[in-house]
């Protein structure tokens, strides 16, 4: 930077506020920039990669040239501050508010039930915004596509997709038109209708807030000179002219240039990269500019993908079919590549640029020999990608001074063709596992091979070329024995040896096959339709839809539930689809959660030093260079804990706050970093130096029981003889089933502000589901009394059991950071942060011995359930009572044992998660009664109807079942799925299609509702009725997005007689109610609800007299004259749930309070060449009892199907040997989007079954319904089985959690997989572990 430069002045507008800022600091966000300085925190900070979609806003750009402005979602996150000068930014406050109106994006979200937790709902409603801008009166596939780039983890997307499709040209009737899809075949008392349509405030487009004309008027008389923006570590240039560019490249040859910064973002965020220079290249006209000529496109290199999409997809419209095949494949790769937020900022030069090895387009342009016109001070030169063109790891032959001017992308020759593939684990927003672009020219007139290029991604450190198999193409016909010839060259051409990065090695390979026969059966196809009578070219029928493309429906379901009855008053608000209470605010931006509280005076934020060795000793910790950092305060470490720095939910206390001398997975906080913000908190963190001397580590289950590494104790539940039961048996089937680990991945990670007070006192609101226990451990950690810490919290953006116990040490260590400094402190990890220390849902390995009879009875079952616990005990033993308990599904097993051993081992505790162990088990059983039935020869649906428990029977933990629904649910769903007509199709369709199959499948879930450990089955209320009528309620229960202050005001209603309207619930304090039981086990609504539902009878006892002496007053008159006489109108309530025991000793008991039951359908297809799969359909028929609010038990029922679908599908954690989280945040994890939901997704409410045993008769659904994805997973085996039996290979096999895509390709073994050598375990180290 020269010494006489002077920065520009940042000038932009927010919401209709010009902003301007003289001293700007280039590398903060806009995301940074709007929640610190500007204090707007609607949007929200999930992931900081540009991978979830919460910190969407819409950016307007004015072009002078064109005179027309342009409105575009982007990541906030990455978006960098300097990059909107001159724009026009909106954020989800500056549309609509509950002070002043709600605009129809938001009011639609909120009343259609599509926001629950709310962290990722401004997010959502700003991608939906900036769609409506640009197009009023979209399509559903536009709609559906405008959500690639968001993610939500407690709605299961349904209901935000039906609320918006109101905006659509057909729209959503919401139930009120007669042929109405969500009308089909709905009894008497039965509703299908959630919301009212009508109702909604119509969309006009007119009243949108215009451009600022000032803004334009700034830009029209803007000189042509270069901008520049001068921070203190960063220096921002804005070139307007292509010699302008080159002058700076020239001075700086090691700048990075950047035009959406989704690269250079991330690096710098989660790589520790400092690019001092960063120049923009958005407004450069040579290089934003597209344009044909002679031989092709020229794209400018700044172009973003969105608009290179936009303009092929009109070419091709305008030309014929074979000039554009190579654009037809861009345009197809580009549907899948990241989300529109990427899209409309990423451009084709930086991906070339960039070149990662796993890019989507880079294969494209080499297959396609795409020419590059480089420019630099030097000149012009032509550059060729070909195979010399990337030199190595995101290496090419550009030299550092030269830019990328234009990508010419040719057009296809009549006789040339052209193809794009890829796979990834997701379908949407997802890097590439291997992905190609083909291309092969023909002699004219024949099937003769004159050129071809066969170009990947995935299989080395760069993009490469098949060279050995295309000169063997050259010349070849292009027929029968074709492949056969090509797949040991394609082996040969792309080796990847064991362990090689990326892991997955034999599947990889395997798709290298699986493309190029694609690719040869497509052009086969074209070919023999353009010369009919060729030899060997003919194609079998079944062969036809291999290469089939991606076709999705827009998302249709009906939702069916029981009305309240007909004389219920209208002030009872039990039974009634009510919106979440806080729905309005979540979709406004306005609902506070704990990083969007106001700054305290003199707050200071915490950064986390993590161990970076799985076991090792801690040999020195030097933070002086850290401690050198201007705006760092402290360093904090175990010496500065004044109580105990042994902490844990029970009387093991195995959990240390801080290392002791030894560390013992990583990402172990080691110390704390006390700074002015949060930069400089996280950059002074990076400089503290750890030596270390490693120690040998334990990752996996096999690894703890190699060692006999195991936590106590080691439970069993058993009935019966099993010995006796094996001998009796006719058949005995052994086997092995694994479940992988599972993220939370809530959208709000663990955040936390402690506030220290006097005498001791210090207050900590945290994102926690178990306030009790973060009030005991900070207590435990300071030395102090219980008394002396208040936990408060409003709400959660989620948790999942995911916040029930490790955030507690996050408050903790944050607490001993506030003493030390004595001032108050903030904490919000970032989401690797989060994924790196707070733990997963348990890793389990069941092994089993299960004996049946002929007829498919089982006899007797021997299972022992290993489960990887981590490092230290947490609640791993709850964890692995509750898979033992339900290690039976729903199936009367008369001789059995299951025995549990949490592995101890050298991760991140694992904790509770949603379903809390049972999810593992079940699927384990199912996974041996799915096998049985195959042995057996008998239907899946008999093996489950044969075994099934009846009314009146027992547990095998002794507990009789009562109001035992099953069986109405399953034939319910049965019927209402048409299960066997579709059945019958799904064979049909599979004995025509060999390389794609369908499969189908029912899943019964029986799950027990109460806290294993019996103290935590309690809850309390506190209830105040003030003078003008209102009523302020307080409980035990923690909101995070399962719509549980809801309820309460629902079950408040009814209890007083008085509407909705009147009843407030504000946070969860320990103030107000004490000694609270975390929200978990699915059981806050019962136990809370029963508390506040006796602290209101209490209260209306005391006014009765009041009412009996004037029954024609009203509700304020009785509260007052009760006030005037000196009566209290506060009480607190309380409630136990009764009959509560067990015996460990005798496997005898009641542990739970009764069961919810349900049952599901699920049909699948999937691509047996690459392991890509869709899910068609699912119908779920659930008990919830007489529901207390159907919408959201129904949200409820949802959300808890994908996420379980995540769980045996999707979600594949991994790590390395030596014990580093692979799967970081939502670029390399992958929970379900949008676009994964079924096609079809149906839930009913089981009508008539009121549940003796709950408040309202209602029933427990925050978990239940987890277990129901694994439909899905079994439908997927359903498939593989029939592709199995095709390749020769019928029989069992085994297929573990999650059916990701590797496993379900290399399950449908066939004549590519055989010539991939499957290497020994043993005989190399992996790249990664599934733990």
């Amino acid at each position: 930077m020269a010494a006489q430069e002077k920065s520009d002045i940042l000038v932009f507008f927010c919401n209709g506020k010009k902003v301007v800022d003289r001293h700007v600091q280039p590398e903060v966000t806009i995301l940074t920039y709007l929640r610190t300085k500007l204090l707007l925190t609607g949007s929200k900070l999930g992931c900081g990669e540009g991978g979830c979609g919460a910190c969407t806003i819409m950016v307007s750009k004015y072009s002078p040239k064109h005179k027309c402005i342009s409105h575009y979602a982007v990541n906030a996150c990455l978006t960098p501050i300097c990059s909107v000068h001159g724009l026009a930014v909106t954020t989800v406050e500056g549309i609509g508010s509950t002070q002043t109106r709600l605009h129809p994006v938001q009011e639609r979200l909120a009343k259609a039930h599509g926001s629950q937790c709310g962290f990722c709902t401004p997010g959502i409603v700003m991608s939906m915004y900036a769609l409506l801008r640009n197009k009023p009166v979209p399509t559903m596939e536009e709609i559906e596509s405008a959500f690639e780039g968001n993610l939500c983890r407690c709605t299961g997307y349904r209901p935000i997709l039906q609320g918006y499709s109101t905006f659509t040209k057909e729209g959503c009737c919401g139930g009120n038109n007669a042929n109405c899809c969500m009308n089909a075949a709905a009894e008497e008392g039965v509703s299908t209708k959630l919301f009212d349509p009508s109702e909604f405030t119509p969309y006009d487009p007119s009243q949108e807030v215009i451009f600022p004309p000032e803004l334009i008027m700034m830009l029209d008389k803007e000189s042509p000179a270069i901008q520049r923006f001068l921070g203190d570590r960063v220096t921002w240039y804005r070139p307007v002219t292509l010699q302008q560019l080159l002058e700076l490249k020239g001075s700086h040859p090691e700048a990075n240039m950047v035009v959406g910064n989704t690269e250079v973002g991330v690096e710098m965020k989660f790589k520790s990269q400092v690019y001092p220079i960063l120049i923009d290249l958005n407004f450069i006209p040579e290089l934003t500019t597209i344009e044909t000529s002679p031989t092709g496109i020229k794209v400018g290199a700044s172009v973003t993908l969105t608009t290179l999409d936009e303009y092929l997809k009109k070419f091709i419209q305008s030309e014929p079919e074979y000039k554009t095949r190579i654009f037809a494949a861009i345009v197809e790769m580009l549907r899948w590549f990241a989300g529109h937020q990427i899209r409309n900022t990423a451009s084709l030069g930086g991906a070339i640029a960039t070149g990662s090895p796993i890019s989507d387009l880079n294969p494209l342009l080499m297959a396609a020999v795409c020419k590059l016109e480089v420019v630099s001070k030097r000149g012009t030169r032509m550059v060729t990608m070909d195979g010399n063109f990337f030199t190595g790891y995101r290496k090419n032959v550009i030299a550092k001074d030269e830019v990328i001017k234009v990508i010419n992308i040719p057009y296809t020759l009549e006789n040339e063709y052209f193809q794009g593939y890829k796979q990834s684990p997701r379908r949407e927003d997802d890097i590439a596992i291997v992905n190609a672009g083909m291309r092969v020219v023909f002699k004219p007139g024949t099937n003769i091979v004159q050129d071809c290029t066969l170009a990947f991604g995935g299989m080395a450190a760069t993009s490469v070329l098949a060279v050995k198999t295309m000169a063997s193409l050259n010349g070849r016909s292009w027929s029968d024995g074709l492949v056969e010839a090509m797949c040991p060259l394609l082996v040969q051409d792309l080796p990847l040896s064991p362990g090689a990065p990326g892991g997955m090695e034999p599947y990889r390979q395997s798709l290298t096959l699986s493309f190029f026969f694609k690719f040869y059966l497509f052009v086969l196809e074209q070919v023999s339709m353009k010369l009919p009578g060729l030899s060997g070219v003919s194609i079998p029928a079944s062969y036809k839809t291999a290469n089939q493309s991606y076709h999705k429906s827009p998302v249709k379901g009906v939702q069916m539930f029981q009305e309240v009855p007909s004389g219920q008053p209208d002030s009872d608000a039990v039974g009634r689809p009510l919106t979440h209470l806080s729905a309005i605010k979540q979709v406004t931006g306005e609902a506070i959660y704990v990083d969007d509280l106001p700054q305290v005076k003199g707050e200071l934020y915490v950064a986390s030093v993590l161990s970076k060795k799985a076991h090792a000793k801690i040999l020195a910790v030097d933070a002086t260079p850290a401690l050198e950092v201007e705006g760092v305060h402290a360093y904090v470490d175990i010496n500065d804990i004044p109580g105990s720095n042994m902490v844990g939910l029970g009387p093991t206390r195995d959990d240390p706050l801080f290392a002791d001398k030894e560390v013992i997975f990583v990402g172990q906080t080691i110390g704390l970093i006390v700074a002015d913000d949060q930069a400089i908190a996280q950059r002074a963190a990076k400089l503290v130096k750890v030596d270390y001397e490693e120690l040998p580590a334990l990752i996996s289950i096999e690894d703890a029981i190699e060692h006999s590494s195991f936590f106590k104790p080691q439970n069993s539940v058993k009935r019966g003889n099993v010995q006796e039961g094996f001998e009796s048996s006719h058949h005995i089937l052994e086997g092995e089933v694994k479940v992988g680990a599972q993220e939370h991945f809530y959208l709000e990670t663990v955040s936390t502000l402690v506030i220290p007070g006097e005498d001791g006192e210090v207050e900590v609101i945290s994102s926690t589901q178990a306030l009790k226990a973060t009030q005991s451990i900070v207590a435990t950690a300071l030395g102090v009394r219980e008394n002396k810490v208040v936990s408060r919290v409003k709400r959660l953006g989620g948790g999942f059991g995911g916040k029930e116990s490790r955030c507690c040490i996050t408050a903790a260590v944050c607490a001993v950071a506030a003493r030390k400094v004595n001032r108050p402190v903030r904490m919000m990890l970032d989401r690797d942060e989060d994924m790196c220390t707070t733990g997963t849902r348990h890793p389990f390995m069941g092994r089993y011995k299960v004996g049946f009879n002929d007829d498919g009875k089982i006899r007797a079952l021997q299972l022992n359930l290993y489960s990887n616990s981590g490092n230290s005990l947490d609640l791993s033993v709850s964890v692995l009572e509750r898979a033992l308990f339900h290690a039976d599904n729903c199936y009367n097993i008369p001789n059995i044992i299951v025995t549990g051993y949490p592995c101890k081992t050298n991760l991140p505790s694992n904790t509770a998660f949603r379903g809390f162990g049972a999810p593992q088990s079940m699927l384990i059983t199912e996974s041996f009664v799915s096998d049985i039935a195959s042995k057996c020869g008998l239907s899946q649906i008999k093996i489950r109807e044969l075994n099934f428990y009846k009314e009146g029977d027992r547990t095998h933990f002794g507990q009789e079942l009562k109001n035992w629904n099953l069986e109405r649910c399953w034939e319910q769903c049965l019927t209402k799925s048409d299960f066997d007509n579709r059945r019958r199709d799904v064979d049909q369709f599979n004995s025509e299609n060999r390389w794609r199959k369908k499969g189908i499948a029912v899943t019964p879930t029986k799950f027990g509702i109460a806290f294993t450990y019996k103290p935590m089955n309690q809850a309390g209320a506190l209830v105040h009725i003030y003078t003008d009528g209102s009523v302020l309620i307080a409980h035990s229960g923690v909101e995070m997005g399962q719509g549980l202050h809801t309820k309460m005001i629902q079950v408040a209603s009814r209890a007083l007689h008085l509407p909705q309207e009147l009843i407030h619930i504000s946070e969860t304090n320990t103030q107000t109610v004490p000694n609270t039981s975390p929200t978990a086990a699915s059981a806050s609504s019962d136990l809370n609800g029963m508390a506040i539902k006796a602290a209101c009878e209490t209260l209306l006892q005391r006014l009765e007299p009041y009412i009996q002496n004037n029954p024609k007053g009203s509700w304020e008159s009785w509260v007052m004259a009760a006030y005037i006489d000196r009566v209290s109108l506060s009480t607190t309530g309380f409630y136990k749930t009764p009959d509560l025991h067990y015996n460990w000793e005798t496997s005898k008991g009641k542990p739970f309070n009764y069961f919810t039951d349900g049952v599901a359908v699920s049909e699948v297809e999937i691509d047996c060449l690459t392991g890509d799969h869709q899910v068609l359909r699912s119908d779920i028929v659930m008990d919830v009892g007489d529901s207390l609010n159907p919408a959201i038990d129904i949200g409820q029922i949802e959300g808890a199907f994908i996420q379980g679908y995540g769980l045996y599908v999707l979600e594949d954690y991994r790590i390395t040997p030596s014990g580093h989280l692979l799967t970081k945040g939502p670029g390399f994890y992958k929970i379900p989007a949008f676009g994964d939901i079924p096609a079809e997704f149906n839930v009913s409410l089981l009508t008539r079954a009121p549940n003796p045993f709950a408040v309202g008769s209602s029933k427990a659904i925050g978990e239940p319904p987890l277990f129901l994805a694994a439909s899905v997973f079994f439908a997927i085996k359903d498939a593989i089985q029939s592709a199995r039996e095709d390749a020769g290979i019928p029989g069992l096999f085994r297929l573990d959690s999650p059916a990701c895509s590797e496993r379900i390709r290399m399950a449908c073994q066939d004549q590519f997989t055989q010539q991939i050598p499957t290497p020994e375990p043993g005989t190399y180290t992996p790249f990664f572990i599934r733990p």
